[in-house]
């Protein structure tokens, strides 16, 4: 299949409405980007999405697939309660399951929750202030970026009221010496957040190798900080959303290299 014919109009299979299947084709793109770029953990992690039009459904992956071997197709669809929808042999992550359900129950805007362990976002997430303002891609996330202290693997039913309320009004989480959780209104929101927050992870623990080693950190005052922070979450200028610009880009770019993804 060339690029070319991996864009053009797939027939809807049969059972699932067409906002759903293009909800799956989103969701799938999104597992094999952040498994492109290196930021899966084998089978582990979960990105969910909300089905279009049903408030208490979500899609997730089957556990005991790779993020680069997900499609459209092989997501699972669960309610709220981890039960699942589809006749499939594979079983949802209980972990998965406590930790999304909280967030899309809680959040009406949280219709994308993504989960990674991906490595400069768990080094970060140790650090008592987590990620610091030393660069442009750390300013998005100034004073916004929420924290829950490490509780074990997270199978307890309990640990989602703590969840919800340590996100509060935030679109991204550290999860203490775990991981990163990021919401968004789409997959490629989602997906952009935690992009530009493990850059900017990546960034800093580079910078503090250097410091360790002598250079001096320049870090900007807060008012300065804060003007940045304000500009992307306020989108002035030509800012926009989150994966707004990005997204498409990036699912022409898998059309292009595998457009597996979509089956």
């Amino acid at each position: 299949m060339n690029a070319m014919s991996a864009r053009e109009p797939q027939a809807v299979p049969r059972g699932i409405e067409p906002a759903e299947w293009d909800a799956r084709i989103k969701l799938a793109a999104c597992y094999r980007m952040v498994a492109k770029l290196g930021m899966d953990d084998l089978i582990y992690n979960h990105i969910s999405l909300r089905v279009p039009g049903h408030e208490d459904q979500f899609l997730i992956n089957p556990y005991g697939l790779l993020f680069d071997e997900i499609t459209a197709s092989s997501l699972l669809k669960i309610d709220t309660k981890g039960n699942k929808l589809d006749d499939t042999p594979y079983a949802v992550n209980v972990a998965a399951f406590v930790i999304h359900a909280a967030i899309h129950t809680s959040n009406h805007d949280a219709a994308c929750v993504l989960h990674t362990h991906s490595d400069a976002s768990v080094a970060v997430s140790g650090q008592e202030k987590g990620l610091l303002p030393l660069s442009q891609f750390a300013m998005r996330f100034y004073d916004r970026q929420a924290f829950h202290d490490y509780e074990g693997v997270a199978i307890d039913l309990d640990e989602q009221v703590r969840l919800v309320r340590d996100l509060g009004p935030h679109k991204v989480m550290l999860m203490r010496n775990h991981g990163i959780l990021t919401v968004g209104r789409t997959p490629g929101e989602a997906f952009m957040l935690l992009y530009y927050f493990e850059r900017a992870a990546r960034i800093q623990l580079q910078m503090q190798a250097a410091a360790a080693a002598g250079a001096k950190l320049v870090m900007p005052p807060h008012e300065v900080c804060e003007k940045a922070a304000r500009q992307f979450w306020e989108l002035q200028g030509d800012i926009l959303v989150p994966g707004e610009r990005e997204w498409p880009a990036l699912m022409r770019q898998l059309d292009r290299t595998d457009p597996s993804y979509r089956n």
